[in-house]
């Protein structure tokens, strides 16, 4: 009996973020926490997604080393944008990332048309970080990085994208993590 392939991204009931900012998005969300969906089981698992998303060649090695660089990497992410949801990022997170950002040589580059871009000047593993550093960096600069929030739902962590008109969206769903903290607070309040 042949066993189904793995997916390639967990699904979710909210739209993606738009353009390339949804790979990042899909990056992070390689871990639902609530159901306990873990896509990156193994060093063939993030080859896999690196390679589906065009973010390393087919051939490019992921062992051990790289497979743990690329979870502190995920949570690192996960962090900051738990940060555009008014938590604050802890020093390690940091740090990653910025080892992240020195290991790609982040660099910005000009085309024919005289458009710069950042880009990394590494390929493999290194690269690949370094092109999810400079979609970050490239929301922030165009204003798309505040929308993109994890939830604070100890519980979830799912990283979705805020459509509110005045980027007020604080839970991945109001129906589930909403409604959870709400409980929770009424809980508190009846308590005390």
């Amino acid at each position: 009996m042949a066993t189904a392939e793995k997916p390639i991204d967990n699904s979710s009931s909210r739209e993606l973020a738009p353009g390339e900012l949804a790979t990042l998005q899909q990056f992070v969300n390689t871990l639902d926490q609530e159901p306990g969906i873990e896509l990156f089981e193994e060093p063939a698992d993030v080859r896999r997604w690196l390679v589906h998303h065009e973010l390393i060649a087919a051939g490019t090695s992921v062992g051990a080393a790289e497979f743990r660089r690329a979870m502190d990497l995920r949570e690192a992410f996960r962090a900051v944008m738990l940060a555009n949801n008014g938590v604050a990022v802890g020093r390690p997170a940091i740090d990653v990332l910025d080892a992240a950002a020195r290991e790609a040589e982040l660099t910005v580059r000009w085309d024919a048309a005289g458009h710069a871009e950042l880009a990394p000047a590494r390929t493999g593993l290194e690269g690949a970080f370094g092109k999810l550093l400079a979609i970050a960096y490239r929301a922030q600069v165009d204003g798309t990085w505040e929308r993109l929030k994890a939830c604070p739902d100890e519980q979830c962590g799912w990283v979705f994208y805020d459509r509110s008109r005045n980027r007020s969206s604080t839970w991945c769903s109001m129906a589930v993590c909403g409604n959870r903290a709400k409980a929770r607070a009424f809980r508190e309040r009846r308590r005390g």
